[in-house]
């Protein structure tokens, strides 16, 4: 089981940027695929990205595509989200997830450990 705990969240006016991490414990991480998610009020748990455990092979949902990046360092344990072009409808509290298996996916039910999530809020 790895352990998940995001930071990074806060307030930034639209056309701004913010980094979040996540870092995570357990001996499992560097085999583990990785995922964010966000969810705003009202809304189901959405995709944003996810990243193979190599770091390799990246994919992100069409609604951020150009303008988030994931990445991670698995000397560090650590997961990034880079968000540029922030956009008020980015507005969620985001979550990072880990995956039993090296293999990204956008499923939430494919991911068996969640952060306690940090909230982004952007104003127009």
């Amino acid at each position: 089981q790895v352990q998940l705990v995001e930071s990074g969240g806060g307030l930034v006016q639209a056309g701004g940027s913010l980094r979040l991490s996540c870092a995570a414990s357990g001996r499992t991480f560097n085999s583990a695929a990785m995922g964010w998610f966000r969810q705003a009020p009202g809304k189901e748990r959405e995709f944003v990205a996810t990243v193979t455990s190599t770091g390799g092979g990246t994919y992100s949902a069409d609604s951020v595509k150009g303008r988030f990046a994931i990445s991670r360092d698995n000397t560090k344990n650590t997961v990034y989200l880079q968000m540029n072009s922030l956009k008020p409808e980015d507005t969620a509290v985001y979550y990072c997830a880990a995956r039993n298996s090296p293999d990204g996916s956008t499923r939430v039910g494919d991911f068996g450990s969640w952060g306690q999530g940090t909230q982004v809020t952007v104003s127009s």
